[in-house]
């Protein structure tokens, strides 16, 4: 968050050393209201294309084994070039590696997602998944030592369909 804030002061430093440059080769005849215009859109732009790579970013960032499996898009009213091209605002990942099976239950499985959302830190949430059903539960201490207690939702997100492919 920083390194996005400082990026975009140096785009408006930048964007505003340029005017001035242009003003002293064409001696003056430039507005004086233009060095300000010129910093303050390309600190919008520069913030705009921050949001819109967030996702990118991130899901380049994931360590090997880790599979993104929702890009959750939205719009907002105080972006409204949003509705033009929804931008992704959170991220769905799951552990691969983390897929566990029980020899009781083989149509369950135990997989360790991760939500990542813009400007929050990312959050582990350990998920049991029913492939019959496709459903999923939460999976805390207490639904681990008795399934049949688990609060089951429908899981229609393709969450199910990759977890119990393998």
């Amino acid at each position: 968050m920083f390194l996005e804030l400082i990026a975009t002061f140096a785009a408006g430093f930048g964007a505003a050393g340029l005017v001035l440059a242009l003003n002293i080769l064409t001696k003056g005849r430039l507005p004086k209201w233009a060095m300000p215009v010129a910093a303050g859109a390309a600190m919008i732009g520069v913030g705009i294309s921050n949001e819109y790579s967030w996702g990118t970013r991130t899901v380049n960032g994931l360590p090997d084994g880790v599979v993104v499996v929702e890009q959750l898009a939205e719009s907002n009213w105080y972006r409204p070039w949003s509705y033009v091209v929804p931008m992704t605002a959170r991220l769905v990942a799951r552990d691969t590696a983390s897929l566990q099976t029980n020899p009781e239950l083989p149509d369950v499985r135990l997989a360790d997602l991760y939500l990542f959302a813009r400007w929050q830190p990312p959050a582990r949430v350990p998920q049991l998944i029913n492939c019959t059903d496709a459903t999923r539960a939460n999976a805390t201490p207490e639904i681990l030592a008795d399934t049949q207690s688990a609060e089951w939702r429908d899981a229609a997100s393709p969450l199910v369909s990759h977890a119990c492919e393998e």
